[in-house]
């Protein structure tokens, strides 16, 4: 059992699962950051009889730690990654949760004409060109990723790194500061970005292309790989996230905008 896991089970006194009431979440900071895990864990804990905690960080630490036993289920937004963790038997099964997009944003003076970019490789393109400050959270999470894919045959921005090319090792929210306090674009989630309150004078310049689309996934952690895993509570939460609470999460607005939208079984 994990250090974190034998903590939480000591403030945790639900019936429902008596045993092991505690469901660790290894969950990327997006879904956090927005505010949905406040709007949805409430409704889910009450339905459930569990006690539902959430360590959020970047998407690759949070398989990471699930691969390590320090968590019992993921939702994460790197497919690739989280069907290499499935198919090692690190996972039960990879489902479908729900999805948003990304979206470049910058200054509103827009130095590179991002804006007139017709996709986000175009506006990724300009960037590059003009050497425009570009700044990256650098910390292998799905935004991460993402960035690095939309990058490739575009730029080498491993070269390019602490030139027009800043790596933040940060989260979205650290990263999105920087990117203000410099004058630089970025890639942020949709979420983030709408929760996001330190803009200054950013705004999206570039968004809508198919390739900025941002699957999300919900993942068992394996009890077979780590037998102290709480198999019966994940089993019942992902049951949850990918029935009844679909519509939950289609019911978190905010300023009047669905931040995600559910996708289970699609």
């Amino acid at each position: 059992m994990s250090i974190l896991r034998a903590a939480l089970l000591t403030l945790a006194a639900t019936p429902a699962f008596a045993d092991d009431p505690v469901v660790l979440v290894q969950s990327t900071t997006s879904t956090q950051n927005s505010g949905l895990y406040a709007h949805i864990l409430p409704v889910a804990s009450e339905a459930l009889g569990l006690d539902i905690r959430v360590v959020a960080v970047g998407t690759g630490q949070a398989l990471g730690n699930a691969q390590r036993c320090d968590g019992d289920m993921l939702i994460t937004h790197a497919r690739a990654a989280e069907e290499a963790f499935v198919a090692a038997g690190y996972g039960t099964a990879r489902h479908d949760l729900m999805y948003n997009d990304f979206v470049i944003v910058g200054p509103s003076d827009d130095p590179a004409g991002v804006a007139g970019a017709d996709s986000a490789t175009e506006a990724l393109s300009r960037i590059a060109a003009a050497e425009s400050p570009f700044a990256s959270r650098g910390d292998d999470s799905g935004t991460h990723q993402k960035e690095l894919n939309l990058w490739d045959g575009i730029a080498d921005v491993a070269a390019a790194s602490g030139g027009w090319y800043r790596e933040t090792g940060s989260g979205m929210g650290a990263t999105l500061n920087l990117a203000v306090g410099m004058g630089a674009y970025t890639l942020t989630d949709r979420a983030t970005w709408l929760a996001f309150e330190n803009r200054g004078d950013h705004v999206i310049l570039n968004q809508g292309d198919p390739a900025l689309f941002n699957q999300y996934g919900v993942i068992p952690v394996n009890p077979a790989h780590c037998p102290n895993v709480n198999a019966e509570g994940a089993r019942a939460f992902t049951d949850w996230l990918l029935e009844d609470g679909q519509a939950v999460i289609a019911g978190f607005m905010l300023d009047g905008e669905q931040l995600f939208f559910p996708n289970a079984g699609d």
